[in-house]
């Protein structure tokens, strides 16, 4: 028997994974453990290290995708044939900083998107400066010729509202832009965004109080 902690890891690997051991495996000074990763198309072995007598450390591999795999604890002594010790399911997963990779790498070329982050940048903090950039990305919005088709919710807003997602009006609502949030509300998809959980189970009317938006959180509840 054997414990994963954590069951997971993100597809870039490159996590501490503990490994904990059952009773009857306890580590002897003159046996070396590794752990090998079986997936649908990819094989991983992973070295360990012990930390004390009922448990060891690994570094996660890097996978190919998004799945579940069979996990082996194999030990081996001089002298003696390699034995499965056991074994365990572990899950391969996409986080956010994955999506985020992803996403910039879509954006290589897109200089739309890499002059918002730009502008971004150099809009942070001070009060006077989110409103500036509220006032300017408002406006810019509003300039947009947004086809008729257009919803705050992107183009698959046919997805079922209780999906969580991230949307637009979260954007809008965690920078505190006001002007853009009241833009918003009032194109298809707008009020649709309101009552839409993010991954944390945020709306944007909870991420509104949650920061201290006082008059935000007023435009969304009224």
């Amino acid at each position: 028997v054997m414990k994963l902690n954590p069951q997971q890891a993100p597809l870039y690997g490159d996590s501490v994974i503990t490994v904990q051991l059952g009773e009857e495996d306890k580590v002897e000074d003159d046996v070396v453990f590794y752990l090998v990763f079986t997936g649908s198309t990819v094989q991983h072995c992973t070295s360990t290290r012990k930390i004390n007598p009922g448990s060891l450390e690994t570094i996660s591999p890097g996978h190919d995708c998004c799945e579940t795999v069979k996990v082996a604890l194999c030990a081996s002594r001089e002298g003696h044939p390699v034995l499965v010790v056991a074994e365990e399911s572990f899950q391969f997963v996409q986080d956010e900083a994955y999506d985020a990779a992803q996403f910039l790498a879509t954006c290589a070329g897109n200089q739309q998107a890499l002059n918002f982050t730009r502008f971004l940048d150099r809009s942070r903090p001070p009060a006077a400066d989110v409103d500036f950039l509220d006032e300017k990305v408002a406006l810019a919005f509003r300039h947009l010729k947004l086809p008729a088709e257009w919803n705050v919710l992107g183009a698959e807003q046919s997805l079922t509202e209780n999906i969580p997602r991230e949307t637009l009006m979260h954007f809008a609502v965690r920078l505190g832009l006001l002007r853009l949030t009241w833009f918003l509300l009032q194109q298809p998809g707008g009020r649709g965004a309101l009552s839409i959980h993010n991954n944390e189970g945020a709306t944007p009317v909870s991420l509104a109080l949650e920061r201290g938006y006082q008059k935000l959180h007023q435009l969304l509840t009224e």
